[in-house]
């Protein structure tokens, strides 16, 4: 599998967020959102090919025993099934991040799963035809439910305004006539920006509307804490 980095930190996102992490980031996406705070996982993918037990003894030289197996996609490699069993064989908490695009049975205490809205897509005159991949990948439901059947989950919608509200409304309604209804407690609206000048104009209206709906808003506190810094 392709790596671009490993290193421990806080958890920054959702509902383990404070928690001492280790973060295995994979490297490659079949996704290009136009917000991607890590274009070096997708836009520019940059790192080298890792075995499972090369990756294994980097997490062991670090002290979190929590690992983020984060992207990028992680699920595009089956390489992670492997890891994500021995590192829980190993007594290692596992978080996945996925946007849940991509079915593979890889175990997790959390399947963190981060859905992309319409938003999301690139302009449509980035080269390559980005735009029409990221639609026609970005959202597959019979996916979302199988991995929220396989694992305790978290949804994570990225929210940047109103209308992305009421996409994200729509969307669950569609998971739940197709599949068992929704712990809300686990649906989290993250604000979108990858400043902190960004995140505090998008948190200040959001703040207010998660109550309203009965979701909690996911602060995305590694850009408070750190920047946008590589290795945060």
């Amino acid at each position: 599998m392709r790596i671009a980095e490993i290193y421990a930190s806080l958890q920054g996102e959702g509902l383990l967020a404070g928690t001492p992490s280790t973060f295995v980031r994979t490297s490659g996406c079949n996704l290009r959102c136009t917000w991607c705070d890590t274009p070096f996982t997708s836009w520019q993918p940059e790192g080298s090919e890792w075995g499972v037990d090369d990756v294994l003894a980097a997490v062991d030289a670090l002290e979190p025993q929590h690992v983020v197996v984060t992207g990028g996609e992680p699920m595009l490699f089956a390489e992670v099934a492997d890891l994500c069993r021995r590192l829980r064989a190993a007594g290692r908490h596992v978080t996945i991040e996925t946007a849940g695009t991509v079915w593979l049975d890889a175990p997790a205490d959390l399947m963190s799963i981060s859905p992309k809205l319409a938003t999301s897509a690139p302009p449509a005159d980035t080269p390559g035809n980005w735009r029409g991949r990221h639609e026609a990948a970005r959202r597959d439901d019979a996916v979302l439910l199988r991995l929220m059947a396989a694992s305790p989950y978290q949804l994570k919608f990225v929210i940047d305004s109103p209308a992305d509200i009421a996409e994200t409304l729509a969307w669950i309604a569609d998971l739940e006539q197709a599949g068992p209804p929704i712990d809300r407690g686990r649906v989290l609206f993250m604000p979108q920006g990858r400043t902190r000048e960004e995140l505090a104009a998008t948190t200040a209206w959001l703040a207010e509307e998660c109550p309203r709906l009965g979701v909690s808003l996911a602060r995305r506190h590694h850009i408070e804490w750190f920047g946008n810094t590589r290795g945060t």
